[in-house]
Formats: structure tokens, sequence, C-alpha cells
């Protein structure tokens, strides 16, 4: 009975908890399925398929609709379509004609339904807010406008902002819809620049228009004068028809109408004079105010050109001068190298001859420490050495003294001395006695000459006269 029991209670226990579990399953599912509101994109990212041939993709994107997530292997997030207003205020903005203008902006932007545009935006701008999506495409938009406004005279800019706005439009969007955005609305605000060059092409344009408005105003005069002057015309020409028929009428026939004809034609060249007159006065003014007109724009055409010229020569004249700074710094490199260079090959020089005459008196030295050497260590000897090797050179140098005197003609008087010499041997003996003697010479130098040389006996000789001189 008790088994009989538990297998009912098993079976009622199966019959509440497998409803149970469908239900769960049926709400867990439910709770799976997302819908996309209208002003938002739904990015699901996770394991995603192209669903045709089975490729995986970074991120599937909805505007609208319902999708099923699949659990642990699917997530999604909305991303908001709420238009992103971003002011823009761009200064300084070179122009073609490299005139520096203010272009203040605002631009209106929002993540775009496009089908690829829409994928950019899932995988360039997903998770970021909404003041970092401003600064993206902010920094997109200077860069554009920078570009547009360099590729425009400013003339075109202020006169043809339709032109202007499109060609904004299309450079701009072209860049927003690589992150995934489009451009909504641009609206310029104002423009204007530091050198006052739109200012003058306004007043230039006021001018002309007050210019074309008096010119306007006196043509219309004119015409009414001439209107007028034909009106009175016209009723003075009734006027005297009437006269003269009710003169006719009173039987003043011939000579009343001739008076009154003349009246007439007197009358009428009167109004024809006035008529002609006005009417060459009122063009007269006409042509003045035309000319004036003319002036004004002359003048501001001339104002035109001289702020340009003045721009193109303060470009040109930065330009040259830092063409001079340039070229003044490389002349002063080369100079500096130039002198480098030469004070190193002065260096150089004055090194290699002071090796050189380390050198030869190194040379020198050991020469004469050779000499020393070989005369047993005895300096006066060694001297002697040196004077002997020299003596060859010494005796042809007393020779060279006189070899080149030229005598044309020698005369010779006879004083009848009684040495046995004659006067011309005496000439000579005392030529060659002007040159100092050897012996003197060796003395100069506190030496003695050799022996082999000259003999002591001699020396002697020849010194004891001169101590009895000396006596």
């Amino acid at each position: 009975m008790f088994n009989f029991l538990s297998s009912d209670g098993g079976i009622v226990a199966l019959t509440v908890i497998i409803p149970l579990l469908l239900v769960m399953v049926i709400l867990l599912v439910a709770t799976r399925f997302k819908k996309c509101p209208s002003d938002k994109i739904m990015v699901v990212y996770g394991k995603v398929s192209s669903g045709k041939d089975s490729t995986h993709r970074s991120a599937k994107c909805l505007h609208g609709g319902v999708t099923f997530i699949v659990p642990l292997f699917q997530a999604y997030q909305f991303m908001d379509l709420t238009p992103i207003s971003i002011s823009v205020d761009l200064k300084s903005a070179l122009s073609r004609q490299n005139i520096r203008i203010d272009v203040p902006s605002i631009f209106t932007v929002g993540i775009s339904t496009e089908p690829g545009v829409m994928q950019n935006a899932a995988e360039r701008l997903l998770g970021l807010k909404l003041g970092q999506i401003q600064e993206l495409a902010k920094d997109i938009i200077f860069g554009q406008l920078r570009l547009v406004i360099a590729t425009m005279d400013i003339e075109e800019i202020n006169t043809n902002r339709d032109k202007f706005l499109d060609a904004v439009s299309l450079n701009v969007e072209g860049e927003l819809k690589k992150i995934g955005l489009r451009l909504i609305n641009v609206n310029v605000t104002d423009i204007s620049d530091e050198s006052g060059y739109i200012v003058a092409l306004g007043k230039e344009a006021a001018a002309k228009a007050i210019n074309d408005a008096k010119i306007s105003v006196a043509e219309a005069d004119r015409n009414g004068a001439i209107g007028e002057a034909n009106a009175k015309r016209e009723q003075r020409i009734q006027v005297a028809e009437a006269d003269a028929v009710a003169i006719k009428g009173e039987n003043e026939a011939k000579a009343a109408v001739a008076n009154s004809y003349s009246e007439l034609r007197q009358r009428k060249a009167e109004a024809e004079q006035r008529a002609v007159s006005a009417e060459k006065i009122n063009a007269a003014k006409a042509l003045e105010d035309a000319y004036a007109a003319e002036k004004m724009a002359e003048n501001a055409r001339a104002e035109r050109e001289r702020a340009s010229q003045e721009a193109d020569i303060l470009v040109k004249t930065r330009i040259e001068k830092e063409q001079v700074e340039l070229k003044a710094e490389a002349e002063a490199e080369q100079i500096r190298k130039k002198a480098k260079g030469e004070a190193d090959a002065i260096f150089a020089k004055m090194d290699a001859e002071a090796r050189g005459m380390r050198q030869i008196l190194t040379a020198q030295a050991e020469g004469l420490a050779e000499i020393v050497k070989a005369a047993g260590g005895d300096t006066n000897e060694a001297a002697r050495l040196m004077i002997t090797d020299k003596l060859e050179k010494i005796i042809a140098t007393q020779v060279e003294a006189i070899k080149n005197i030229k005598i044309d003609k020698v005369t010779v008087w006879d004083g009848g001395n009684k040495d046995g010499k004659t006067s011309t041997a005496n000439f000579l003996s005392g030529m060659l006695q002007s040159l100092p003697p050897l012996q003197d010479v060796f003395k100069s130098a506190g030496l003695e000459m050799p022996e082999i040389v000259a003999p002591k006996e001699v020396t002697e000789a020849k010194s004891e006269p001169e101590a009895e001189v000396k006596e």
C-alpha cells in the first residue's frame, strides 16, 4: 500500500514539475526576445552570423523590430539616435587668398541608420559617452571645415552661402560616415576676418545699392516732370482751341484768331523750352549721381586691391627674411667649419714641423755623442775631430773669398825695398794676409791646430814677435 502511494506521489510530482519547467523555459525564451525602439539602434554582439553564408561578423545592428538573444553566446546594447548639437568656433582659417577668417557654426549630427554606416557606428562608437562622441565628431568637422575654406575665395564664402554649405556638407558627411555618424544640419552663424575685408565688401555693396536707388529716384523724377509738362501742354492746347472757337463765335475772326494763334505758339515754345530744360537738368543730375557712385565703387575697389597687395608684400617679405636668416646661418656654419679646418691644418703642420725638428736635433745629438765617444770622451779632441773634418770646407771658403775678385789693372810703384821682394809680391801677400789665418780661427774657438797642420816651432815663432810688440 505504501509503495503504491509512493508511486502515485511521484507521478503527481512529475505532473507538477514538468509543466512548471515548461513554463520557466517559455518565460526564459520570451525574455530573450528583445524589441528595439524607434529612437535607438540595437547592437547584438558575440557569436553573430550573417545568416546566408554563416560568416561571423563583429556585431549585428537593428533599427526597430525584434530579435532573439542567444543566452551565454550573445549580448546587446542600445545606441541612442537623438541628434547631437556641436558648436564649432573656427578661428583664423586660411582661405585661398591667404586671408584668415573666423567661421563660427553649429553642426547637428546623429548616428546613421544606413546598414553600412550603422555597422561602422557599432564598431567605433559603442560604449562611448555623448561627450566623447561630440569631441570625436568635432575634431573631424574642424579639419574638413578648414579644408573647404582653403579651396574657396572670401567672396564665394560670403555671397554664395549655398555653395559653401554644400561643400562643407559633402566633405564633413563623407568623413562622419566612416565612424557611423550622419550630418543632419549645418548653420553658419557669422563670418568675419581680422583684416576687415568682408566689412569692406559689405560697404561696397551698400554704397552700390544706395547709388542705384538714387539713380532710380532721379529717373522717376525725370519721367514725372516730362509727364507733367506734357499734361500742361495738352491742357493749354485744349484751352487755346476752346478760346479760339469762342473768339470765332464772337465774330472777331481773323485778328482775334491771329492773335490767339500767335499766343498759342508762344506758349507752346515756352512749354517745350521748360520741358527740355527740365529734362536736361534731371539727366545731368542723374549722371552726376552715377559718376559719384562709380567713384565710390572705384575707391572701395582700390582699397581692396591695396589691402591685397599689402598682404602679398608682407608674406613675401617674411619669406625673404626667413631665407636671409637661413642663408646667414649656413654661411656662418661654413665659416666656422672652414676656420676649424684651417686651425686643424695649422696645428697639424706645426706638429709635423716640431716632430721633424725633434728628429733632426735627436740625430745631431746622437752624432755628437758618437764623435765624443770616438774621441775617448775628451770634448776638446771631439771638437778637433769636427774641425779637422770641416778643414777642407774652411780653406775652400777662404779661397772662395778672393776667387771672384776682378782686377782689371794694377799699378805698382817700387819704393826700393831691399827685402828681396817685389812690390807685386808684396801686394799679393798683403791681400792674402787680410784674410783671418787658420791659427786665429782655431784660437777664437779656444783650440790649437794639430801639429800635422801647424808645427809648434812655427806657431811659437809667430807668437814671439807679437809678445815683443806687446812689451
